[in-house]
């Protein structure tokens, strides 16, 4: 895929003073909770992607599977801790690695910047190692010997989403095997109180900001930046009412958002091409802080 810049909707939603779950209403959506507003979107810098290919690997609901068992092809780690901002072959040879077993690194261009170090966190909490910036030895001898994301449905359809609120990542299925593995950030619990200008006017808005456990299905959705009463959301997928599964510019390693799934930008990029109309969503679990 090439290089594609990110386009700002502006798609309003007319409402008034309301109370609302998760993200907000159908066609709703969600800001960052942190201090910082999101960027316009002219300022941003393109999106760099490469053609995704994964090679399909079996999903366990074991604890976990030898790599040989499990489809992964064998892998021996430079074994050099790497870090943000380190380069060169082992950093390739990583970003090769994890997209290879589903995630997505992001460019395969031997930097380590935001969307490995975001993939590194998607495929340490499946591993079941604490998630961290560092790749050092338990997580190269995982990437040797790696684990497949625990299944959620067992019976679920072979087209699928499954959200594990639990580990705070998203695994995409298709035909039955793991496609796409991503780290996540759901809703934080914390109930909010937010006022924006809405139809020439100051509304308040209230919500639980929760991510509500249950199957759904994925329903409508929007290219490119979706505006709502509460900010924007990046090509977002809803599944449930007004939550969605989208693009944020902050994915942080917990529950942050007013009840959507934020993604990395880059996961949101492919995803649409990916994730079909009337697909189910599953979600499970509980993040405890």
């Amino acid at each position: 895929m090439g290089a594609r810049r990110w386009t700002a909707a502006a798609t309003l939603v007319a409402v008034g003073a309301v109370t609302v779950a998760g993200c907000g209403m159908a066609g709703a959506g969600e800001a960052r909770t942190d201090a910082t507003r999101l960027r316009p979107a002219a300022a941003t810098a393109p999106i760099r992607m490469e053609p995704t290919r994964v090679t399909p690997v079996a999903a366990t609901t074991g604890a976990g599977v030898s790599a040989a068992s499990a489809g992964f092809a064998p892998f021996t780690a430079p074994g050099r801790t790497l870090k943000p901002g380190s380069k060169g072959t082992e950093v390739k040879a990583l970003q090769a690695r994890l997209k290879e077993l589903g995630y997505v690194p992001g460019p395969l261009d031997g930097k380590y910047g935001g969307t490995t170090q975001m993939a590194v966190w998607a495929f340490q909490k499946v591993q079941g190692i604490a998630p961290t910036s560092t790749v050092a030895s338990r997580t190269w001898r995982a990437l040797e010997n790696p684990k497949a994301p625990k299944v959620l449905v067992p019976r679920g359809k072979p087209d699928r989403v499954e959200v594990n609120l639990t580990q705070q990542i998203m695994v995409l299925y298709s035909g039955g095997e793991v496609k796409l593995i991503s780290h996540a950030s759901s809703g934080s619990g914390i109930p909010y109180t937010e006022y924006a200008m809405w139809n020439g006017k100051r509304t308040k808005f209230t919500g639980s900001a929760r991510t509500p456990t249950g199957d759904y299905k994925t329903t409508w959705r929007r290219s490119g930046w979706h505006r709502s009463y509460l900010g924007q959301l990046y090509n977002p997928i809803f599944f449930n009412g007004g939550i969605a599964l989208h693009g944020a510019l902050s994915v942080p390693l917990y529950p942050a958002s007013h009840g959507c799934v934020r993604l990395p930008m880059n996961v949101a990029e492919i995803l649409p091409g990916m994730l079909g109309t009337g697909v189910p969503v599953h979600v499970r679990g509980k993040f405890v802080r």
